[in-house]
């Protein structure tokens, strides 16, 4: 496994914890640590879509050369 599928399993790690992370402090009313209301509970949310996204782009799109 090379470097950029290594980072690219981070990533998409990362953002599955993101989007549990944004849905759980969306479904609580804000709360999870975020000060706010649920707007700020959407940020986590996306950014977790944007590492997820990413992750999987570079998991699959990265040859893999033994």
């Amino acid at each position: 496994m090379n470097m950029k599928r290594s980072f690219g399993a981070l990533l998409t790690i990362l953002g599955i914890i993101g989007i549990i992370w944004g849905a759980y402090s969306f479904m609580t009313g804000g709360g999870g640590g975020l000060p706010g209301g649920r707007f700020n509970a959407l940020i986590p949310f996306v950014v977790g879509l944007i590492f997820f996204g990413s992750g999987i782009g570079l998991v699959k799109g990265t040859k893999d050369e033994a």
